[in-house]
């Protein structure tokens, strides 16, 4: 299995698939210290940080893309489960 914290291996809608999966996982352990741990604030915190992705690739050197891929779209879903 690949790290949830590296989505850079997320290149295909199969990969996003086992990503999911694979955060799905990760979920059901309260251990692993998910900020956002019910639906409401999981979602809510989804759409606040790509609402503000900006700054997410700014502060690593680089733009925002302007078409999102499988990649993206798995940082999204990552950073709901910590961004406040």
């Amino acid at each position: 299995m690949n790290a949830l914290n590296d989505t850079g291996w997320v290149r295909t809608r199969a990969d996003l698939v086992a990503y999911i999966q694979q955060l799905s996982q990760e979920a059901l352990n309260p251990a692993n210290g998910w900020e956002n741990r019910s639906l409401d604030r999981y979602l809510e915190a989804l759409g606040a940080w790509t609402a503000d992705m900006d700054g997410y690739f700014l502060s690593r050197g680089g733009r925002t893309p302007e078409q999102p891929d499988w990649s993206l779209i798995a940082d999204m879903l990552r950073a709901a489960c910590f961004y406040k």
